[in-house]
C-alpha cells in the first residue's frame, strides 16, 4: 500500500513537470515566429541548460559523490559519470539520420527541407534532454517532499520555474519547423510528464535502491548530455537562423535568468 504522506510528494514532481507543457503553450501565442527571435530562442536555451550543468548539476552531484566516497575518488566518478552522459548522448545522436542527407527513395533532400529537419532534430534533442533531466528532478522532488513537505514545495516550485523555458526550447524549432503547433505543445508537455514518472518509480520501485551514489552519477550524467545538446544542435543551430550577436544575446539573458531565478528561490 503507497503510504499517504507520499502522495503529495508526487504532486509536487506532476506539477513541476507540468510547468514544461506550460513553457511549450507560451508557442502557441506566438502568430508568426521569425528566423531572429528563433535564433534568440536558442541561444537562451543554451543558456539555461549550460548554466544548470555546470552552475548547478555537476557541483551538487560532485559534492554528493565526494560526501559518499572521499574527495578524490568522488570527483573522479562525478567526471566518468560527466563523460558517460556525453557519449550517450552522442551515440544517441549517431542513430538519428542527418537532416539534409539522401532520403529513402535516393533524392537529394532540398535546402529548405535540410533547414527544416535540422531544426526538427534540434527540438527532438532538446526533448530527449529535458526527458532525461526531469526524470531525477522528479525523484528529488518526491524524496524531498517526504523528507519535509514545506522543503519539498519550494524545490518543485524552483523546478517548475525553469521547468518553462525548458518547454520553450522544445517547442519553438518544433513549430517553426513544422508549423504544428499542437505537435509542438504535446512534445514539451510528454517532456514534462518524466518528472512525475520519476517520482511514482522512486515511490513504488527504486525507493530501496536509490542511495547518493547512484543519485549523484545520474546528475552528472544529465549534465554532460545537457552540454552535449547544447553546443552540438542548440548554438550551431542559433547561428544559423540569425546573426551572431542574437544567438550570444539569447545565451547570456538565458544563464542571468536562471541564475536570478536560483537566487530569488534559495537566497531571497
Amino acid at each position: 500500500m503507497v503510504p499517504t504522506a507520499s502522495l503529495p510528494a508526487v504532486g509536487y514532481a506532476l506539477g513541476a513537470g507540468i510547468a514544461t507543457g506550460v513553457g511549450g503553450l507560451l508557442v502557441l501565442l506566438f502568430r508568426k515566429t521569425h528566423a531572429r527571435a528563433l535564433s534568440a530562442m536558442l541561444g537562451f536555451s543554451a543558456g539555461i541548460m549550460i548554466y544548470v550543468s555546470f552552475i548547478e548539476l555537476f557541483p551538487e552531484a560532485e559534492a554528493i559523490l565526494r560526501n559518499t566516497h572521499g574527495e578524490q575518488r568522488g570527483k573522479i566518478l562525478a567526471i566518468l559519470s560527466f563523460f558517460f552522459g556525453i557519449v550517450f548522448i552522442a551515440l544517441i545522436d549517431e542513430l538519428v539520420p542527418e537532416p539534409g542527407g539522401t532520403s529513402a527513395s535516393g533524392k537529394r533532400r532540398s535546402a529548405g527541407s535540410h533547414a527544416s529537419g535540422k531544426l526538427y532534430k534540434t527540438g527532438i534533442f532538446t526533448a530527449i534532454a529535458v526527458t532525461i533531466h526531469n526524470f531525477p528532478e522528479g525523484i528529488a522532488a518526491f524524496i524531498s517532499g517526504v523528507r519535509d513537505p514545506l522543503f519539498g514545495l519550494s524545490i518543485a516550485l524552483a523546478i517548475a520555474i525553469h521547468n518553462i523555458p525548458e518547454g520553450i526550447s522544445i517547442a519553438m524549432p518544433v513549430y517553426y519547423a513544422t508549423g504544428n503547433r499542437a505537435k509542438a505543445f504535446w512534445l514539451s508537455l510528454l517532456s514534462g510528464f518524466s518528472e512525475p514518472a520519476g517520482a511514482v518509480l522512486a515511490m513504488l520501485i527504486l525507493g530501496p535502491l536509490i542511495n547518493d551514489t547512484l543519485f549523484g552519477m545520474v546528475l552528472a550524467a544529465v549534465a554532460g548530455v545537457m552540454i552535449y545538446i547544447s553546443m552540438d544542435e542548440l548554438l550551431p543551430t542559433a547561428r544559423e537562423y540569425g546573426e551572431h550577436y542574437l544567438s550570444l544575446l539569447g545565451f547570456v539573458l538565458g544563464m542571468g535568468v536562471m541564475a536570478v531565478g536560483v537566487l530569488l528561490l534559495f537566497h531571497g
